[in-house]
Order: structure tokens, then sequence, then C-alpha cells
């Protein structure tokens, strides 16, 4: 009798263990902001990123690496070309500004025209096929 009351209350036991433990289903959170985490994540795991990141970027700008007669170069050169630039603008389509029409200048074709919006002035270079489109608005 002893053996069958030591049964059924191991039986017992093992029941009410099965029944009271409660499972829970496994959730996965993603800690990526980019995968549906946390937006706050987002500079953490940049600032981790740059911080293990061993490349040289070779194209970055550095203050650094010019010097002032270097600077002083670059700018006289941009001031020098932007006056020729105005210079020519002026010498091909005269004092009054741009008139409707077409304009070649080397391997750029220039198509001014009016539209609703204002003057368009679309350039196209032929000799990469390249095109841009910029349009004026009225005032």
């Amino acid at each position: 009798m002893n053996t069958l009351v030591k049964s059924i209350l191991c039986i017992a036991i093992c029941l009410s263990f099965t029944f009271s433990m409660n499972a829970q289903d496994f959730v996965y959170k993603p800690v990526n902001p980019n995968f549906g985490g946390e937006t706050f994540n987002y500079q953490f795991l940049l600032q981790s990123a740059q911080a293990q990141d061993l490349t040289e970027d070779e194209n970055a700008f550095s203050f650094d690496d010019n010097s002032t007669l270097d600077d002083f170069t670059e700018s006289l050169n941009r001031q020098l070309l932007s006056q020729l630039s105005r210079q020519l603008v002026t010498n091909q389509f005269g004092e009054s500004g741009l008139e409707e029409g077409q304009y070649t200048i080397g391997n750029f074709q220039i198509d001014v025209n009016t539209t609703l919006e204002g003057l368009s002035v679309t350039i196209l270079d032929s000799s990469i096929g390249d095109q841009t489109q910029i349009i004026i608005p009225y005032y």
C-alpha cells in the first residue's frame, strides 16, 4: 500500500507542476531602428559603427590640409572664373540678358523659352548627353 500511495502522490505532484507552470512566448524585439527597433538607439549605433571604422576617407575635407596661401589661390581662381563666366554671358547674350532662342557655345546647346512658370533655360552637353533645366520665376 505504501508504494501505491507513493506513486499516486508522485503523479499528483507531477500533474500539479504541469498545470501550474505557465509558458511565455519568445518575443524578438530588434535593436536597430532600421528594422523596427527603438529610434533612440540610432545615435548609439551610429557612434559604435564610427568608432569601429578603421578606414580613412581620402576625400574627407580637413581644415589642416590647406595653407593660407592655398586658400587664397583657390579663392582667387574662383573669382577669376566667375568674372570670366559673367563676361562670356554678357558677350554672348548682350546687356539685356537672356533672350528667347537657341544658342550653341562649344559642346553646350542652350535653349531659352518663356513658360508659365518663368524663363526656362535648358542646357544640353552634346559631348556626354547630360541635360539640365533651370527655371527663373517671374516676380
